[in-house]
């Protein structure tokens, strides 16, 4: 019998939370040191549930207080489930949150109450990892909130008007996502009696694919939308991300927008409604048309940034349609490329945020007009900006350059050679204007003095390369990672319904 650890991903980091700000009375530093304990224990949890779970194995599920499915009766009790799909995301949230939270031990130290920062930071990844292994439709939402504001908390972390500023807007825009999710979970519940996933999915098959089925999806799909940032619902995020601190910054264009939009929609549409290219094919080509919107969009807005961390915010919408596209797409190759993409673009853009705090905190300004020659004075941090750089438009052997293959391969399977030809195009765009940041900010401009700075801290410069490895690894290794944990992922999805079976047994 194999331990059920599925509550420790909730449960540690919560206790994490509550520990931070009581030890954090007695001395500072104990606030570091339960942060980033919780962030390594749940890093290596993530691992240890990848190596448990293997290859073929049936998934864990949890009942809590042993309420389970019982003979002839619909399951009763709080369903935690982990899955080959599970894995993926959770391995992604807890790496790009231990290296957060490892940089922030230096980077912190120039707010003022950093003990607040971890408390927050900690309940983020404490709702993430519940949204994630939660099989509870109403403890999704309730795990998506309690992210989504502790997020609105951290962005205002500077407490100065541009970060107040977006903060509201986000909060005000979150919100009206957490809304529509809220109330299409109503109209679920008034109709089906239960929020089991597992059950759920039978219920629903039954309905038929009526107007009210659609009206259901409609509005959760609004709900996901504002949380991914898809256009046309993305206005909040170039504002929020570049004002939060970086390893905010980090994890929320990393992971939350993954996490609380992608995944979420994911498991839904697929597992729980049961919708399929061959059974849907309109809803289908609504991702695809808002993930090629997503992509061009995105793109095009990037280049026009001189703010650094603003070009990288809307970067993250234009990738975001790249997995969007992978999904739309609906085959083997588009699942799997969106599943490698979202790992791709967790550790790149993580990597990318946290080389633009460093170039930040060392000299003041996010304005690359400002900014020249910081090749020689800061060696780590240009390279792993370059590193990011490399692997999020796609150039071998990096992470990226696999993820796109994959969803070009899809297209190109289903014979959508347009589509292939955009996200071909659009790699080489999102290559353009992160070289541009290369030449503006790394390299020296004719006729400008290279910016005085320092190389970023120890801890910074350790996370930092951690990731910068990761992308390079995850790429010369994509075979690996591909067989143990991208394909087992993309199957849970492309199996759809089974999901049912492989929860309640039968």
């Amino acid at each position: 019998m194999r331990f059920n650890f599925l509550p420790l991903f909730v449960a540690v980091p919560l206790m994490g939370a509550f520990l931070t700000p009581l030890l954090s009375k007695l001395w500072q530093g104990l606030a570091d040191i339960v942060a980033n304990a919780a962030g390594v224990f749940l890093l290596g949890l993530s691992v240890f549930g990848l190596v448990s779970l293997g290859t073929g194995a049936s998934p864990l599920v949890y009942w809590a207080g042993g309420w389970g499915p019982r003979a002839g009766l619909p399951p009763l009790g709080i369903a935690m489930v982990y899955d080959p799909l599970t894995a993926l995301v959770v391995l992604a949230t807890n790496i790009v949150g231990f290296c957060a939270l490892f940089y922030s031990l230096r980077y912190m130290n120039g707010y003022t109450a950093k003990w607040k920062f971890y408390t927050l930071f900690l309940l983020i990844l404490a709702g993430l990892n519940g949204l994630v292994v939660s099989g509870d439709l109403f403890n999704m939402f309730v795990f998506l909130e309690i992210s989504s504001v502790a997020s609105y908390g951290l962005v205002a972390f500077g407490t100065e008007h541009e970060e107040l500023e977006a903060a509201f807007k986000y909060m005000v825009l979150g919100e009206i996502g957490g809304m529509s999710i809220l109330f299409g979970i109503a109209l679920i519940y008034a109709r089906a009696s239960t929020l089991n996933l597992a059950d759920l999915s039978g219920q629903i098959a039954a309905w038929g694919h009526n107007p009210f089925f659609w009206f259901v999806i409609a509005t959760l799909l609004v709900g996901f939308a504002i949380k991914m940032a898809m256009v046309p619902f993305h206005s909040w995020l170039p504002d929020a991300h570049p004002a939060a601190p970086a390893p905010v910054s980090a994890l929320l264009s990393g992971i939350f927008i993954k996490v609380a939009g992608v995944y979420s929609l994911c498991r839904l549409m697929f597992n729980v409604f049961g919708l399929t290219r061959e059974n849907a094919a309109p809803f289908f080509n609504l991702l695809l048309g808002f993930g090629v919107l997503s992509i061009v969009v995105g793109g095009l807005l990037a280049f026009a940034q001189r703010d650094y961390k603003r070009l990288l915010a809307y970067s993250s919408i234009s990738q975001v349609g790249y997995i969007l596209i992978g999904l739309g797409i609906g085959n083997f190759w588009g699942i799997a490329g969106a599943l490698f993409h979202l790992l791709a673009h967790a550790l790149s853009k993580g990597l990318l945020f946290l080389a633009a705090g460093s170039v930040e905190s060392q000299t003041g300004t996010r304005d690359m007009g400002k900014l020249s020659g910081l090749e020689r004075s800061m060696p780590a941090t240009s390279w792993s900006h370059l590193f990011g750089t490399l692997s999020l438009a796609g150039v071998p052997p990096f992470a990226g350059f696999f993820s796109k293959l994959f969803i070009v391969l899809g297209a190109i399977q289903s014979r959508m050679f347009w589509l292939a030809i955009v996200a071909v195009i659009f790699s080489v765009v999102t290559l353009g204007y992160l070289t541009k940041v290369v030449n503006m900010v790394f390299f020296v401009q004719q006729g400008k003095e290279p910016t005085r700075a320092r190389e970023a801290p120890a801890t910074m410069v350790v996370a930092m390369v951690l990731l910068a490895l990761l992308t390079v690894a995850i790429g010369i290794g994509f075979r690996p990672v591909l067989d143990y944990l991208v394909w087992p992922a993309a199957q849970v999805l492309l199996n759809g319904l089974s999901y049912a079976r492989m929860v309640l047994g039968g």
